[in-house]
C-alpha cells in the first residue's frame, strides 16, 4: 500500500464531497469566533498586506475582507477549491482578493493563469507543485506582491506583513520535512516582525487523547500502523468532508519546527481557552490548539 503523498491530498481535497463541505462553510460559517479575536489582536493594522495559506473555498479569505483587511493574497493547491473562493468572492464584491493556485511548501516560481482559465486543467500530477497560478493580476492599488519571472510571476521576499495558515492546513501536508518547507517558505515572503497565525490539534490536550496516542505508539513499535501513515501522530480518515489527511503534532513538535524555520513563538492556547463558539462550529471542527508566532528580525 502506497505512502500517502501531497497528491493524495489534493486529490480528496478536489473530490465533490469534500468541495461541496468546504464550499457551504465558507458560504455560511464564515470566521469563528476564537479567529476574529485573535485576528483583531495579532493583525491590528488592516492596511497591511497578508497572506492567507491554504485558503480553502474562502471561509477565512472572505471573512478577512468584511473585517476590513483589503491587501489580501490567498492560496490552496487544490484548484475546485481556489475557484469556489474566487467565486464568493466575486460574489461579495470582493474581486480586489488576489487568489494564488500554489503549493506552500514552493512559492517561488508561478504562472499566470487568466480570469478565464479552466481551473479543472490545471497542473496536478505531481507529488509537489512547482508553480503557482495566479487568478488575477493585480491588487486594489500599489504594487504587487509579485515579482515577474521567467514565464510567470514569484511571490517577492518580504513582501507580506502578516501570514494564516488557518483550519490546521499546515498538518495536512505530509511529512515533516515539507511542514517545515512551507513555514520556511512563509517566512521567506513575510516581512521583519511579521506576525503568523495558524492552528494544530493537539494529541496531549486531553487523558483521552493521551490514552489514544499511547496505543497508535504501541502500534508503531510493533509494525502494526496504518500503512499509508508517514509518521507517528499521522490520522488518515473519512468524515463529512470526504477522506482526511491530518497530522496530529504534541507541543513540542511545533516549537520545534517554528524555531527551526526563523519563526518566534509568541502565544498558543486550545480553542476552548480562547472564545466561546456557536454550536455550528463545534460541528464543523473539533478542539484544536491556535498558535501566533513573528518572524524574527
Amino acid at each position: 500500500m502506497e505512502k500517502i503523498t501531497a497528491a493524495t491530498v489534493r486529490a480528496d481535497f478536489n473530490d465533490l464531497q469534500a468541495v461541496i463541505h468546504y464550499t457551504r462553510a465558507a458560504h455560511e460559517l464564515g470566521l469563528w469566533a476564537s479567529e476574529r479575536a485573535l485576528i483583531e489582536r495579532f493583525f491590528p493594522d488592516h492596511r497591511a498586506r497578508l497572506l492567507e495559506a491554504g485558503c480553502g473555498a474562502g471561509r477565512v479569505t472572505l471573512g478577512l475582507w468584511a473585517l476590513g483587511y483589503r491587501w489580501l493574497t490567498a492560496f490552496d493547491f487544490a484548484a475546485e477549491l481556489v475557484d469556489q473562493a474566487r467565486s464568493l468572492a466575486l460574489e461579495r464584491k470582493a474581486a480586489a482578493i488576489t487568489f494564488l493556485h500554489a503549493d506552500a511548501t514552493n512559492l517561488t516560481s508561478c504562472h499566470v493563469i487568466s480570469d478565464k482559465t479552466d481551473l479543472a486543467s490545471a497542473p496536478e500530477t505531481a507529488t509537489k507543485l512547482p508553480t503557482c497560478h495566479v487568478l488575477r493580476d493585480k491588487m486594489a492599488g500599489g504594487s504587487p506582491p509579485e515579482a515577474v519571472a521567467a514565464g510567470g510571476v514569484r511571490l517577492r521576499d518580504r513582501a507580506f506583513g502578516g501570514a494564516l495558515f488557518m483550519f490546521n492546513g499546515l498538518m495536512q501536508i505530509p511529512g515533516r520535512d515539507n511542514r517545515r518547507a512551507a513555514l520556511a517558505e512563509l517566512h521567506r515572503v513575510c516581512a521583519p516582525r511579521a506576525p503568523l497565525l495558524f492552528t494544530t490539534h493537539d494529541r496531549d490536550s486531553s487523558p483521552t487523547e493521551r490514552a489514544l496516542w499511547r496505543l497508535e505508539k504501541l502500534r508503531w513499535s510493533q509494525g502494526k500502523q496504518d500503512p499509508r501513515l508517514v509518521e507517528y501522530g499521522d490520522r488518515y480518515f473519512t468524515d463529512e468532508a470526504g477522506r482526511t489527511f491530518m497530522h496530529l503534532p504534541d507541543r513540542r513538535e511545533i516549537l520545534e519546527d517554528l524555531a527551526a524555520t526563523g519563526w518566534q513563538h509568541g502565544f498558543d492556547a486550545m480553542r476552548v481557552e480562547i472564545a466561546r463558539e456557536h454550536h455550528a462550529v463545534h460541528d464543523f471542527s473539533d478542539e484544536c490548539r491556535f498558535w501566533a508566532a513573528h518572524r524574527a528580525p
